[in-house]
């Protein structure tokens, strides 16, 4: 009897697990969480959101810091393990720094969506925007990037991962920012994933 109950028990457990969906969160350091206590990053507080509104799903964190879309494009394969359900892609912003052509931008995240969408799986796309200092030819090039393949790929799209912060203004959005300017803090985080959220059950309510 105690083989039994403890068989039922098993299975029961595996069958819960199994109604949990896992997003991986395929990013940079904004997805890692930089310099924030563990708990304040991206992926801690959006999971905290979701779960909050009863969501039974699992963020899996597949950011790497100082990644560009050419570093998630190669690490892409071994990232979608078999259990991943849908995938979250916030790239791009180190392609910013760095200056690199937006053409090489957009053949990066047409192929990561391609990849993606080629098994099946949901995809949510999270916009950058590039400052006006890179003239007006660049920041329109890059900043079409992102609907573009969105659109191409039919992937939920977010037009702008820090837009919520941007939106306040240069005084305010620098209190939502740590130090260095370039990585939020655990408010601005904040801000993000309630900016984010809708898009990211978009994307749950397209898992199958």
């Amino acid at each position: 009897m105690r083989k039994l109950l403890f068989c039922i028990f098993i299975g029961l457990a595996s069958a819960a697990h199994a109604d949990t969906k896992v997003v991986a969160a395929l990013g940079d350091s904004l997805t890692v969480g930089y310099g924030l206590p563990q708990g304040e990053g991206f992926v801690p507080q959006l999971q905290g959101w979701l779960e909050a509104r009863g969501h039974d799903v699992q963020i899996v964190n597949a950011g790497v810091s100082g990644d560009t879309t050419q570093g998630g494009a190669a690490r892409l394969d071994w990232t979608l393990t078999d259990d991943v359900d849908a995938v979250i892609v916030e790239l791009g912003g180190n392609d910013l720094l760095r200056a690199l052509d937006p053409s090489l931008t957009r053949a990066n995240m047409e192929a990561i969506a391609d990849s993606i969408t080629a098994r099946g799986l949901p995809l949510l796309i999270a916009g950058f925007e590039a400052p006006g200092n890179y003239g007006p030819e660049y920041k329109a090039e890059f900043d079409a990037v992102y609907p573009d393949v969105a659109a191409q790929s039919g992937a939920v799209y977010h037009p702008s991962f820090l837009g919520p912060i941007t939106a306040l203004g240069l005084e305010d959005g620098r209190e939502m920012m740590q130090a260095d300017g370039i990585h939020p803090n655990a408010q601005g985080v904040a801000l993000i994933v309630g900016d984010i959220g809708p898009a990211v059950e978009e994307l749950l309510a397209r898992i199958e």
